[in-house]
């Protein structure tokens, strides 16, 4: 890594650098060291870099000290994958040429009216930023004209050729200029970006914040091994512990989003949801709330976060462990910003500690377990704010209006002592619920299954173990393809008494889901195939699934309790190894 440049050290104009001292900053970031630089020289560069280390800054300078004031055509255009994005990059382009007259940005996206924005680039717009989707509607109606595009940029890359935007992107790059500056940024170098850098840049240089600097030293990162059916408890202990005020929460669906939202406004939190069903005018309206402070928690999913800039975000929740080790990296970025601290909460459910440790190996950062807080830590958290409050009302004054109510309410019978525990319950509304004297840790709860005999296996010994009768093992394979064995005295195609590999009585776990699956042996089904269609097709982590047995021509899965319904939705009309699948919550035992 080379060294940090300050800005005063790059060869920028006086107005640029008068527009970063008013934005407070002195040192440039490291992408912002390497890539600017390059970037002024007029080469093409890859830049790899996380959201929150300032990449809109380096490539957003040398574009703004390229354009040309007072001229009525574009030359430069920035892409984004969402409209989030391209409206925080606009206003980050818009501080940065403050005092640069004569340079006019303006931001182009779906879900906003296409007739303001013709209207704004008529009015000769320099730096154009918008979704790849309303770029190519405003070229085809010969609104927006590229050919005289000196630098043309790729924020977020990678998401968009996710989201399907590789061939309105070739289009789009086709029109301009075949001698524009070519900038890419990404957070992977896959093989789609780099298929892309090869055909439209010219001799790039790469530079990229290295992953070990990904994340942000302000941020204390800390784990939470819990019951799943604990989830919402734990989080909301933990937000009121910590005495958080502006909150991220993630999951990773907008079914799970709605969820969510729905549960903490129940327990009386201002939280709303950020996911791609809603319409432009209600992801604006939630966006205002939150950064105003009239929202205080905004649950949302990774696609529909991106290019999130609110500053003094407390805390991020992992409500649902991400299914990519760098959705983890975007999230937390989102706090701990500019020098301040942050907190980084991952709720994680059984198996889930493996997705973890994959984190941890991808970030080179160890994420401590944190410790629950209980009922009575809460408790005691909420009096001792409360107390506060009554301090500084009494240190107020003002308080003669109200000095009849006490005498009233003794004259109705109670004791003082009554009159202030009401006061104080009313005031912090928390009451006792079923989860109050239970121990929420996870890991706690599995070691007294296994105390008590009942492993997620039911070995009878830890040798029968290492015999190898583990998750798909099965007694003899044969055997099982015949149907032989388990059920060996009856009908293949028969479903019997729940019994596990053994034939010993399947031993239910409470936080599991048998899923039923018309499908087994006959069609050459292996755990993998099926681990490979319920992740596939529901998204859910495929080390979150358990046990899973297969027979001739059905199998049973172990799906935990809060993916069943996605599961169960998902799944419908699936297909495994091209045979379509019927799935449906397993018989009780007889």
């Amino acid at each position: 890594m080379s060294q940090l440049l300050r800005f005063d050290e790059l060869s920028l104009s006086q107005e640029v650098q008068q527009a970063v001292t008013d934005m407070g900053f002195e040192t440039a970031s490291p992408i912002q060291s390497e890539a600017i630089p390059f970037i002024l020289e007029g080469r093409d560069v890859i830049g790899q870099a996380q959201t929150g280390t300032g990449k809109t800054a380096a490539f957003g300078i040398p574009m703004i000290e390229s354009t040309v004031p007072f001229e009525k055509y574009v030359q430069g255009l920035i892409l984004c994958p969402t409209r989030e994005l391209a409206v925080q990059v606009t206003e980050e382009i818009k501080k940065l040429s403050k005092y640069k007259k004569g340079v006019f940005v303006t931001t182009v996206y779906g879900g906003d009216s296409i007739e303001r924005q013709i209207k704004s680039l008529k009015s000769g717009a320099n730096i154009v930023v918008g979704t790849p989707g309303r770029v190519i509607d405003l070229i085809e109606r010969r609104a927006l004209k590229l050919e005289n595009v000196k630098m043309a940029v790729l924020d977020e890359a990678d998401e968009m050729l996710d989201m399907g935007f590789r061939e309105d992107i070739e289009s789009i790059l086709q029109e301009t200029n075949e001698n524009r500056q070519t900038i890419f940024f990404s957070a992977t170098m896959s093989k789609p970006i780099m298929a892309l850098t090869t055909r439209y840049q010219n001799n790039p240089k790469l530079v990229k914040v290295v992953k070990n600097e990904i994340t942000n030293a302000n941020i204390e990162q800390l784990y939470f091994d819990v019951k799943g059916r604990a989830k919402m408890e734990v989080m909301t202990r933990l937000i009121d512990f910590y005495g958080l005020k502006l909150m991220l929460v993630f999951c990773n669906q907008k079914k799970k989003v709605d969820e969510v939202v729905e549960e903490l406004q129940l327990r009386g939190y201002a939280a709303e949801g950020l996911h791609g069903d809603l319409r432009q005018q209600q992801r604006n309206n939630v966006m205002s709330k939150f950064r105003s402070g009239v929202v205080t928690i905004l649950v949302a999913t990774d696609v529909a976060a991106r290019g999130l800039d609110v500053d003094n975000v407390d805390a991020v929740f992992n409500y649902d462990i991400p299914l990519d080790e760098e959705y983890y990296v975007h999230r937390i970025g989102r706090t701990g910003r500019a020098g301040k601290s942050g907190k980084a909460f991952t709720l994680v459910v059984g198996a889930e500690r493996n997705r973890l440790r994959e984190i941890m190996n991808y970030t080179k950062v160890k994420i401590d377990k944190g410790v629950i807080p209980t009922f009575s830590d809460v408790v005691g958290v909420k009096k001792g704010m409360f107390i506060e409050r009554i301090q500084n009302a009494i240190e107020g004054g003002d308080l003669e209006l109200f000095g009849d109510v006490l005498e009233n309410l003794h004259h109705a019978g109670f004791s003082t002592e009554q009159i202030v525990s009401a006061l104080v319950k009313m005031n912090m509304g928390i009451t006792k619920n079923e989860f109050a004297d239970e121990n929420l840790d996870g890991e706690i709860e599995r070691q007294q299954r296994r105390n008590e005999g009942g492993g997620r296996f039911d070995r009878n010994s830890r040798d029968s173990g290492r015999r190898g009768e583990g998750r798909f093992d099965r007694n003899n394979r044969d055997s099982g393809r015949r149907g032989e064995g388990r059920f060996e005295n009856r009908r293949s195609d028969e479903r019997g008494p729940r019994t596990d590999k053994a034939g010993k009585p399947y031993r239910k776990d409470p936080n599991m889901v048998r899923m039923f699956v018309n499908i087994g042996f006959n069609e050459k089904i292996s755990p993998a195939n099926i681990v490979g269609a319920f992740a596939g097709e529901s998204g859910i982590p495929g080390n979150a699934l358990g046990q899973i047995d297969i027979f001739d021509k059905y199998s049973f899965v172990d799906v935990p309790k809060e993916y069943a319904t996605t599961v169960l939705d998902k799944m419908e009309g699936a297909s495994i190894k091209g045979k379509r699948v019927n799935v449906e919550v397993a018989k009780p035992a007889n």
